[in-house]
């Protein structure tokens, strides 16, 4: 076997090679090897955090016209390291009455919840961490620690805008994690499993294809549950002051900050497992899987992008409307796209290729089309209260 071909596989066994002939059993080195395959993965991911922190900073500074970082390096880009840097040697302090250990604790939640999901993304053919049956549900579950992480920091800080910001947010998170799970189940009808890597390989056709506006509600309830504007309910500055983290400094706020900008980009990558195809692109995953990795990681940083473009384009939306579109509108039409997408794929099963994509395809815009014109009638009545009927104007008689 090339290393090429499979890197990781050939190094595991080069240095399981190594440690047995030391002496060390074998169920010992494969913990050891394992461990330091996790160390690997970490450290990729902490250097892909600091270049992402750039990225941001360059792409809101085009979308308000402005130069950004352009000093330290070639393009700014030592700039990352030189906060880095500042956030280290800044102070580190506790408020008093805090409560120190989850205090302490919320950070490195609010960073390991991001981080674990990576356990179920199949960076190729022939790496994935874990091959999970239910890795769906797993993405759903590593979630929830990061909402855990947020209340923590909110409750733990002793300081009333930070619980009002870490109330506000979770109530966002939660809401939308519901029509997030219900478009998830619609790569698991269509793939008949809920394993990340069965969801990728069975996408001879990306599911984008054949049901569009479920990418669509996917990536709305990502940015809400990112707590990206427009839903950035726990960092109203012009009223919480930053919320929930607005009592940690140094390292720890940084933590918080990596993390979303982490999350941001996992969200991307798991927009394009779930609806893009993961790293397949016309057969360049059976090249190398070098290439695979390039390909997940550019779509990935696509659905990157597509969050900062919202974040710095949409104003920030109140909370009531906010939560009101989600349980009035995002959520029953999650569900309502989900039963029309299995009702389509069973009702398609066994047509030629062609007609089961235009079916589907055409089905989502039917259900598209039919949510606009219900929300456009509830617009118009929720304007009519306020405003009052139009007059009838009366046409003169000749």
């Amino acid at each position: 076997m090339s290393f090429w071909n499979d890197p990781l596989k050939v190094a595991a066994d080069w240095l399981m090679g190594i440690l047995t002939g030391w002496g060390m059993p074998e169920i010992a080195a494969q913990i050891l090897i394992g461990f330091l395959g996790i160390l690997l993965l970490i450290s990729v991911l902490m250097v892909l955090d600091i270049f992402l922190v750039w990225v941001e900073r360059k792409v809101v500074a085009r979308f308000q016209d402005r130069i950004g970082p352009n000093r330290l390096g070639p393009f700014g880009l030592i700039q990352p390291f030189a906060d880095i840097i500042k956030l280290m040697i800044k102070e580190d302090t506790t408020p008093g009455g805090a409560d120190k250990v989850v205090y302490n604790l919320a950070p490195m939640l609010s960073m390991m919840s991001v981080l674990i999901l990576w356990a179920v993304v199949p960076l190729a053919p022939t790496m994935l961490g874990v091959d999970l049956n239910i890795g769906v549900l797993y993405i759903i579950a590593a979630g929830a620690i990061g909402t855990l992480s947020i209340i923590m920091a909110g409750w733990a800080s002793n300081n009333k805008f930070a619980l009002i910001g870490a109330f506000r947010q979770v109530a966002v998170m939660v809401s939308f994690e519901v029509p997030m799970l219900a478009t998830l189940l619609i790569p698991t009808i269509l793939t008949g499993s809920m394993g990340t890597g069965a969801i990728i390989e069975k996408q001879d056709i990306w599911f984008f294809w054949l049901a569009p506006l479920g990418a669509v509600i996917f990536l709305i309830a990502a940015i809400a549950e990112l707590g990206r504007a427009p839903f950035d309910m726990a960092e109203g500055e012009s009223e919480l002051v930053s919320g929930y983290n607005i009592e940690y400094s140094g390292m720890k706020f940084g933590m918080f900050y990596a993390g979303e900008l982490l999350h941001a980009f996992t969200f991307g990558g798991f927009l394009a497992i779930m609806f893009f195809g993961g790293y397949r692109f016309f057969g360049l995953e059976l090249v190398s899987p070098f290439l695979a990795i390039a390909v997940l990681l550019f779509k990935a940083f696509i659905g990157y992008w597509l969050i900062m473009w919202v974040k710095y384009t949409l104003l920030r939306i109140r909370i009531d409307h906010m939560l009101a579109f989600n349980w009035k509108f995002l959520t029953p039409l999650a569900f309502v796209l989900l039963m029309v997408v299995a009702l389509m794929n069973a009702l398609l099963a066994g047509t030629p290729t062609w007609l089961y994509i235009v079916g589907m395809f055409l089905s989502n815009v039917l259900v598209a089309w039919g949510a606009l014109e219900v929300a456009r009638s509830y617009s118009r009545r929720e304007r009519e209260k306020v405003e009052g009927p139009k007059p009838v104007v009366e046409t003169a008689q000749h």
